[in-house]
């Protein structure tokens, strides 16, 4: 949407900005609709909170509760138009008589109805996607809930679920990809507390290595230094290869795998190695609950980045955000694993036998082996004389 643009005079006031396209849909669709109201019984999917104008919306809705006139007495006699406006007055005061006849007058064309009725479905759609997005995004920033976690899951059904209510209005098609964002900004360097804990997960692995394999659910992908990522893959390695594992070892692992140049301090990583305490399995849960949130705070982004853009039509949004939400569901995954909170397996009924049709012949019987057949009789050999 276009920022406003200022005024230089006397008063100083802001301009509103320029209606955008489906402002004038609406128009045309309630122009259309007033011309012959015969049409609103083709609008079944549309409703009127899918108008971003409150005083259109208003009227649509005015329009379907009001009896549809005699379409052949309406066009001399528009009695109906006074009787929709008497009916949406009361909520929307600003309407008035000649506000109607200029809808009249903005369509020409009511048999394209249904093409300025999708155009408004697609820009509500839009709008409710950004919505959910906003909000997902708003879940994992809010300090005051007792369970950020569920709250943010919640909030990713909720998206996903507008998803699925767009898809079945308008189909994707194959192949159709939302145009590329702007860049998102780079997220926030990790606080004290992330990297002390992160810390934590990797001197009391390294401490305690028969126990990296009860958090098999972390990754190196929810670590938020790269340093630290590294680490964490060379204590995995060391526990699969079942080698011994301390800090000299990890810092060994660490330099064959490159992590450590010739500006790094090997006696730095020795004493982040050297400093356990409490359980791995809280430490490692603290730092999967931070990397899901962090995702979701991503995903939510790229999703209103998708639904910002005016552009992007209704099949690029549904494809673009299934594709974001597949790494919310990753991580859920693993942390369902982490917290056991995987949902049990629904028994599937096994299917009762199908009765065959009924018999309405005789079986067919076995042929018996077939016997050679008998051979034939001696001749008589002739007396000689």
């Amino acid at each position: 949407m276009a920022p406003p643009t200022e005024r230089h005079d006397d008063g100083a006031l802001q301009e509103l900005p320029p209606p955008g396209p489906v402002h004038y849909a609406e128009q045309a669709l309630l122009g259309a609709l007033l011309l012959e109201p015969h049409r609103l019984g083709t609008l079944t999917d549309l409703e009127p909170g899918h108008f971003s104008n409150a005083a259109h919306g208003t009227l649509f809705a005015a329009m379907r509760a009001t009896p549809a006139p005699d379409p052949a007495r309406h066009p001399a006699a528009p009695i109906w138009l006074n009787t929709v406006l008497a009916a949406a007055r009361p909520e929307a005061p600003g309407l008035n008589a000649p506000y109607l006849h200029a809808l009249v007058q903005a369509c020409s064309w009511p048999r394209h109805t249904p093409a300025y009725a999708r155009m408004i479905e697609a820009e509500h759609a839009r709008h409710r996607l950004w919505g959910a997005a906003e909000r997902l995004v708003q879940s994992v920033h809010d300090a005051c809930l007792p369970h950020p976690v569920q709250t943010m899951l919640a909030e990713a059904d909720s998206l996903a679920q507008v998803v699925e209510d767009i898809a079945v209005r308008f189909p994707p098609r194959s192949g159709v990809l939302p145009r590329a964002p702007e860049p998102l900004p780079l997220p926030a360097s990790a606080d004290a507390e992330t990297i002390e804990e992160e810390r934590l997960v990797l001197a009391t692995a390294t401490a305690h290595p028969a126990d990296v394999a009860s958090v098999r659910w972390l990754a190196a992908g929810d670590f938020t230094r790269p340093l630290y990522a590294g680490l964490w893959r060379c204590l995995t390695a060391l526990v699969q290869r079942h080698e011994p594992v301390d800090p000299v070892t990890v810092l060994w692992e660490a330099q064959q795998r490159g992590l450590i140049d010739h500006d790094s301090d090997p006696g730095e990583v020795l004493r982040l190695l050297a400093e356990p305490a409490g359980a791995l399995e809280h430490w490692s849960q603290r730092t999967l609950q931070r990397s899901l949130l962090a995702s979701a705070e991503r995903t939510g982004r790229r999703v209103g980045a998708y639904a910002r853009d005016p552009a992007n039509t209704p099949f690029q949004l549904v494809v673009g955000t299934r594709r974001a939400l597949a790494d919310i569901q990753a991580l859920r995954t693993r942390w369902q694993h982490a917290t056991d909170t995987t949902p049990a397996r629904r028994k599937h009924p096994r299917p009762a036998t199908r009765a065959g049709p009924p018999t309405t012949t005789a079986p067919h019987t076995t042929r018996a082996a077939r016997q050679p057949p008998p051979a034939p009789a001696a001749r008589p050999r002739a007396r000689p004389p």
